[in-house]
């Protein structure tokens, strides 16, 4: 702050009213920049203005600024086991019916064919319960192995592969030696978090 002025006298206050008093009629600048000294008055905060200066204007009230929402972070990968279950689950299901993960981890050329057919009509059996109960399966193609088929232009490939004297462009015409399988429904169940997909099958132990 400077210094405080001298008192005026009276003659010299009377001549600032009479100055002020005109010159806040005729300028609209000189009035609005007495009215914060008026209001200062009033408000009894007169002797916190500066000496000689208009009452501080208040700042404008600033923006509030928000923060940038960050993008959601991706979920964490889930392990193998987990991202698999359902894979694993059905391959369970073989394992609790056709006793599949046995029959595969068997070395089966120290048996004879007849003891490994009995085994398989077995392993057939169950495996093939645990398909129809949750897999719907279709051919691909209707026809028979050993008929004649078309192969169109633009033929899925993922659908017919072609073996033999493959040469040209379609379409083909060839030898059907086997129809294909699709799935057309799936009807595996949930795997509850708390079991652990990677157990096939459990330990059996007998208590005598």
């Amino acid at each position: 702050m400077t210094d405080q002025p001298a008192s005026l006298s009276f003659f010299a206050r009377f001549w600032l009213a009479w100055l002020c008093f005109w010159r806040c009629l005729v300028s609209r600048e000189f009035a609005q920049a007495v009215l914060p000294t008026s209001k200062a008055y009033d408000a009894g905060q007169l002797a916190q203005l500066p000496s000689g200066g208009p009452a501080p204007t208040p700042l404008p009230k600033q923006e509030e600024v928000r923060p940038t929402p960050r993008a959601p972070e991706p979920p964490p990968a889930l392990p193998p086991e987990r991202e698999h279950a359902s894979a694993l689950s059905l391959l369970g299901m073989l394992q609790r019916e056709g006793r599949f993960v046995d029959f595969l981890q068997e070395n089966v050329s120290a048996f004879s064919d007849a003891e490994v057919g009995a085994a398989a009509r077995i392993v057939h059996e169950g495996c093939r319960k645990v398909a129809q109960t949750y897999l719907t399966l279709e051919r691909v193609l209707p026809q028979s192995e050993g008929d004649s088929v078309p192969v169109p232009v633009g033929f899925d490939a993922q659908r017919i592969r072609l073996t033999g004297n493959v040469a040209g462009q379609p379409p083909y015409n060839g030898v059907l030696r086997h129809h294909g399988w699709m799935t057309t429904a799936v009807k595996l169940p949930t795997v509850s978090p708390a079991i652990d997909p990677r157990v096939l099958a459990p330990a059996e132990v007998e208590l005598s």
